[in-house]
């Protein structure tokens, strides 16, 4: 496109000649057209902000007779855009492909003949906008923007033609990074599958304290209580894992804690090794992860059952997989803390739970897929990071005309 000279403006930045600022309420109305519960017949379909997902995407649809709905709330078409109006959700900006009824925390926007539907969604959901709609909620709780605020809110108007255009773009930018996230989602969900269709039927006949590596301390947790206070922790040294390190199913590094090496010295027993496999026994339980070859000198916290296995007899992904896969490991786990007070597993749960042993031939064959199929979410990964900055760029200048 080639440039075109900017005029003087009346917003929030200078937009090119045949472009305006407007108020969204000159361009767009509010509609809050209310339907009473009894005049509602229960097949009515029902959207709420669980149902939308933080970039607009409709999750799913109900009904209002399955939400048993007791409450008045808006009716929107096809032609509507779906706004969040609670602050923790002023993203949520959705366009339906058919009519229905929507929570009252959802305003149904309806754009006028001089704005584009698709335009318009792609607008709100710029961080300009949800910045500025922030900016304007008012509320103690769970703050909210009113209609009149939506109504006070910026938008750039080129020509309708021109708008279409930029919603083409934006739509193909978008669409690649869609595909690469669907991608992902694929890749994840195979190695579960991979392992229930290759292992799922095999007998359990070894413990967890039978594969361990048979020293003392092969199975672990962190120190208790006194032996680690918090005025203890410093901003460098060695190491301190948590549950923020599992929490995610893959090894990463959450907030970074540390010990002194002196301290180090008298707790050095609870030191966890590269390739060890963690497991979280309080908290948010049953979560697992295989220690990185490259980790640094660090200790275990009370919150982690540390695990080195005997790599003669079991590989430590192997390990994590029946963790979290076996069927009959999950149920025994579940077993062990039905009931409790304070739900969550101890080191004797953990040492007595069955897990099989295939031969390590199918072990090191599983091992070397799921390596694969990680490498490829890896570069999926990067290519992701770059699709958004891609897209984040793209946006920030269709919205100033410079596309």
């Amino acid at each position: 496109m080639s440039a075109r000279k900017a005029v003087a403006w009346d917003g929030p930045y200078p937009l090119p000649g045949g472009w305006r600022w407007a108020k969204l309420g000159e361009v767009a109305e509010i509609v809050r057209a209310g339907v009473k519960p009894e005049d509602m017949s229960g097949d009515e379909p029902y959207l709420g902000l669980d149902c939308i997902a933080a970039g607009g995407a409709i999750e799913r649809w109900t009904t209002t007779g399955a939400e048993k709905v007791t409450s008045n709330k808006f009716t929107f078409s096809q032609e509507h855009v779906l706004m969040g109006k609670l602050r923790p959700y002023l993203g949520k900006i959705a366009l339906p492909e058919k009519g229905g009824l929507c929570s009252t925390d959802i305003i149904p926007i309806l754009p006028g003949e001089d704005l584009d539907r698709r335009f318009l969604g792609h607008w709100l959901r710029t961080d300009v906008m949800v910045e500025e709609a922030n900016k304007v909620a008012t509320g103690a709780n769970l703050p909210r923007i009113s209609p009149k605020a939506i109504e006070q809110l910026d938008i750039p108007l080129p020509p309708l033609p021109e708008q279409g255009r930029i919603v083409e773009i934006l739509d193909a930018a978008n669409s690649l990074s869609e595909v690469n996230n669907k991608t992902v989602s694929d890749l994840q969900s195979t190695v579960p599958s991979l392992y229930v269709s290759r292992f799922g039927k095999i007998p359990l006949t070894s413990t967890v304290t039978e594969v361990a590596v048979q020293i003392k301390g092969s199975i672990r947790t962190g120190p208790f209580g006194s032996q680690l206070k918090k005025e203890e922790y410093t901003t460098e040294g060695v190491s301190v894992l948590g549950l923020d390190n599992v929490v995610g199913n893959v090894f990463s590094w959450g907030q970074r804690r540390y010990i002194s090496s002196e301290k180090y010295e008298s707790l050095k027993r609870y030191t966890v090794f590269p390739g060890d496999v963690l497991i979280s026994i309080m908290a948010t339980t049953g979560r697992c992860v295989v220690v990185p070859e490259d980790i640094p000198v660090a200790i275990n916290t009370k919150h982690i059952c540390a695990i080195t296995s005997d790599r003669s007899i079991i590989l430590p992904e192997f390990l994590r997989a029946t963790f979290l896969w076996n069927s009959e490991v999950r149920a025994y786990l579940s077993r062990q803390t039905k009931g409790a007070i304070m739900s969550g597993l101890n080191m004797g749960i953990i040492k007595k739970m069955p897990v099989p042993v295939p031969s390590m031939s199918d072990q090191m064959d599983f091992v070397r897929q799921i390596r694969s199929i990680q490498h490829n979410m890896d570069l999926l990964d990067k290519r992701a990071a770059v699709c958004s900055e891609l897209f984040l760029s793209l946006q920030s200048r269709a919205f100033r005309g410079e596309l």
